[in-house]
């Protein structure tokens, strides 16, 4: 009985250890991380729609909408869908069915100050440097060091 438990023990270190390993060597590098954010938005500047403001958020107006803008104390009522560069979705309010309500301050500032930007009942595609983002800290295990960001966003109400 202790034979199989010790072999079971070791089974599970063995896999522990395979599944640590293949993600170290799967993740990106904070510095790789950075450069290809920087190379993705300095390409994305040259697309026709693209608006970049002075902190270097970029933005595409998908649907524009009426009336005033949030401030950044306001508590706005939101849609999202948040990629990687690479397209892979890591949260989605639409994916729950549930719009999220927050106060704006207490977001990235990328968000901060791209809700700012719009009325209710438009829709923006935010294309966020990972300064404006999570920057060197990540966020959990989906956002990596230094990762830029893609959010679609549509400002239902504040």
């Amino acid at each position: 009985m202790k034979k199989i438990r010790n072999m079971v023990i070791a089974l599970i270190i063995g896999l522990l250890m395979g599944y640590i390993m293949f993600s170290l060597d799967n993740a990106n590098s904070p510095e790789a991380n950075k450069t290809a954010g920087e190379a993705f938005l300095a390409e994305n500047t040259q697309k026709e729609n693209i608006i970049t403001t002075a902190s270097g958020l970029q933005y595409e107006i998908l649907t524009k909408g009426e009336g005033p803008s949030p401030t950044a104390t306001a508590r706005v009522t939101v849609h999202y869908r948040g990629t990687s560069l690479e397209g892979d979705e890591f949260d989605s309010s639409y994916s729950r069915n549930a719009p999220a309500t927050f106060p704006l301050n207490q977001v990235i500032s990328g968000w901060t100050e791209g809700l700012q930007l719009m009325n209710v009942g438009a829709k923006y595609r935010f294309f966020i440097p990972s300064d404006l983002a999570y920057g060197e800290r990540g966020a959990g295990g989906d956002i990596g060091s230094n990762e830029a960001l893609i959010f679609e966003v549509e400002l239902l109400s504040f």
